[in-house]
């Protein structure tokens, strides 16, 4: 008897549980809106920009007025002149199931787009020290598709003198997810370092980077991208539409991984026996078949290599001053260039994202900002 009400009671409770979960759920739902939904007055100091009020495809991105953002005490007022798509900006636009618990579940929290940010100083918080009016800076920020974007003092450097506006907005997240990647791998000089994915935003800066820190690298691409990887500095281009550098003789120290579309024994195979490969991706922007898939076989891999001697590493990329100064003398001494694929106008980035979702880009797609301009999106 005393089991059947410990059973009884256990039921109700679990029954009474998914009631409450799913009217919080419910409850959540139909709670979570954004400033679209806020009726209010034009602008009244009013920039263009790039706004999503829905979740979906590249149709909910609308070029529009918004208020122009002010500056606290630790931010730079910054006049954008270029600025990047980066792999979370699908998703952020798209908003799977998934991640839409961190980002509103109904509708997106955040409604602008770009982290990559580079341009002119045009005021400073009281407690900014580092930078004036002026000052040509890169690096991060929340919102950059825009005219104007705000951005923390410590997430910004001085734009070297060699490297351009649309060059300078192409770095910031990619470069940080190459160089943290490649240091999570734990690279030496004199090392054999394959990148498996060498063209798009962040392999065309592992293949250079690598090379910055004496590496001897090898970039894994299409046909129509080697002549790419190799004017970049890769001393050796293996085609994997006709080879699969799984099944070759040679053996890499680390594998920076950017596709993971190989097994978790297949790579093992062409690791030294301390060798690391680092888990940096899925392959391509947006998503795509097999994605899934991918990211199993990532949690896979990070759970076996515990058993093994070699290792497969993950990791999440983070803003850093310091690696952004690197990044800055890297491409400042001409070690790093960074490539750009296509360049295409702020009126213009709902042409951008379809362009990038396809997932074939070489190097980075760069969205540039004309103040006053003026246009829609074209669809």
């Amino acid at each position: 008897m005393k089991l059947k009400r410990v059973l009884k009671w256990s039921v109700i409770t679990m029954f009474f549980a998914l009631v409450l979960s799913i009217l919080v759920g419910f409850i959540a739902y139909f709670r979570s809106t954004n400033e679209c939904d806020v009726r209010s007055a034009p602008p009244t100091h009013p920039m263009r920009a790039i706004r999503f009020c829905e979740y979906g495809s590249t149709d909910v991105l609308k070029f529009e007025d918004v208020e122009k953002p002010v500056p606290n005490d630790d931010q730079v007022l910054i006049r954008v002149r270029a600025a990047s798509l980066n792999f979370v900006d699908p998703g952020l636009m798209r908003g799977p199931w998934p991640l839409r618990l961190m980002t509103g579940l109904r509708k997106p929290e955040r409604t602008r787009l770009g982290t990559d940010v580079a341009g002119q100083v045009e005021a400073v918080g009281k407690n900014v020290t580092l930078f004036k009016a002026g000052d040509e800076v890169f690096g991060v920020t929340r919102s950059s598709i825009a005219e104007y974007a705000c951005a923390r003092e410590r997430a910004l450097v001085i734009r070297p003198a060699n490297v351009t506006f649309e060059q300078a907005g192409s770095v910031a997240w990619a470069g940080f997810t190459a160089l943290q990647g490649l240091r999570k791998g734990k690279i030496q000089p004199g090392q054999k370092v394959l990148i498996n994915g060498a063209t798009g935003g962040v392999g065309t800066f592992a293949v250079q980077i690598a090379k910055s820190f004496g590496a001897e690298v090898t970039g894994v691409c299409s046909t129509g991208k080697v002549e790419l990887v190799r004017s970049i500095g890769a001393d050796h281009v293996i085609d994997y539409t006709k080879e699969d550098f799984t099944k070759g003789d040679q053996r890499y120290d680390v594998i920076f991984d950017n596709v993971n579309n190989h097994s978790f024994s297949d790579r093992r195979r062409v690791l030294t026996p301390n060798g690391i490969c680092v888990l940096a991706g899925i392959g391509g922007a947006g998503l795509h078949p097999g994605m899934l898939g991918r990211v199993v076989g990532i949690l896979r891999a990070d759970l076996l290599s515990r058993f093994v001697r070699q290792k497969f590493v993950r990791y999440g990329t983070k803003t850093d001053k310091e690696d952004l100064k690197l990044l800055s003398d890297l491409m400042q001494t001409g070690k790093v260039t960074p490539v750009i694929d296509r360049t295409y106008k702020l009126s213009e980035t709902a042409e951008a994202m379809r362009y990038f979702e396809e997932g074939h880009a070489r190097g980075k797609v760069v969205i540039t900002v004309e103040q006053g301009e003026q246009g829609s999106l074209g669809l």
